[in-house]
């Protein structure tokens, strides 16, 4: 019998037993249409509104001589930003058209789902992932990484992905360590920018027309072999020097904030 033939049951009438034969509609889920949202439109009108925004700036940049003397050396070059200025320091590492694969890592939940499609955008090649708890296997993966791809670089969060605020993570110092690499702090300010409060790591985006301050600090040698206490030293070294910089950018730009750079912790 054709699949489209009504099945005559006695007493019935054909138009309740052909609506009782009909599938059900079947309802998208609010949390699938929020995940697609997050990972393919919110990149998208980021990607924009950064552009915009960056078009309208006016950036200075500090240091830069050093940075560009560790790219020349032949290190690998390990960027280490605080995660609140990712936005700001987007590209600002791309900008020379060198032809280097530049490698970030974003954490694996919804949020790192947009942020890695915007930097895939940007031209970074993502590592997914994140430098804290579990992050392990993360830094393993980047190390493999950049060393298969002679030349490249790294950009890291050196907080990432989910703070404490302001605290240098191991991750960098073992990629860098582990790669032969060089880190190359960068920070950055605004004279008038939007700060997200609520957000953990206080994300930092510059206002249209504002002057907007790139402060590039001194590179971090890192020895290929090191004690534990030595490894403690380096990482807190880089940390304090991190909160410097980020103490001299905001002095520059006469930004207004005066939150610290740390989180307060229990």
């Amino acid at each position: 019998m054709p699949e489209s033939a009504s099945i005559v049951v006695p007493g019935e009438p054909l138009a309740k037993i052909d609506a009782a034969r009909k599938p059900p509609r079947t309802r998208r889920h609010p949390g699938a249409v929020r995940r697609a949202v997050t990972r393919y439109l919110l990149p998208e009108l980021a990607l924009a509104l950064l552009k915009s925004l960056r078009m309208t700036w006016r950036i200075r940049e500090t240091g830069r001589a050093g940075y560009d003397r560790a790219l020349a050396g032949g290190r690998v070059p390990v960027i280490a930003f605080l995660h609140g200025r990712s936005f700001m320091l987007l590209g600002a590492n791309r900008d020379r058209r060198d032809g280097r694969c530049w490698f970030s890592m974003c954490s694996k939940s919804a949020d790192g789902d947009a942020m890695a499609r915007l930097e895939e955008r940007l031209g970074y090649e993502v590592v997914r992932g994140s430098t804290g708890r579990g992050g392990v296997q993360a830094i393993v993966d980047m190390i493999y990484a950049v060393r298969e791809r002679p030349g490249s670089g790294a950009s890291l969060a050196v907080d990432g992905s989910r703070g404490p605020r302001g605290r240098v993570q191991g991750g960098i110092i073992a990629l860098a360590q582990r790669t032969g690499g060089i880190v190359l702090p960068v920070t950055a300010s605004a004279s008038s920018a939007w700060i997200f409060k609520k957000a953990w790591d206080r994300t930092l985006l510059a206002k249209p027309f504002s002057r907007v301050e790139i402060v590039f600090g001194e590179p971090f040698e890192v020895p290929a072999k090191m004690t534990a206490p030595e490894f403690e030293r380096l990482r807190a070294g880089l940390e304090d020097h991190l909160v410097a910089l980020q103490a001299s950018a905001d002095k520059l730009s006469g930004s207004a904030d005066t939150e610290p750079v740390f989180a307060a912790t229990s």
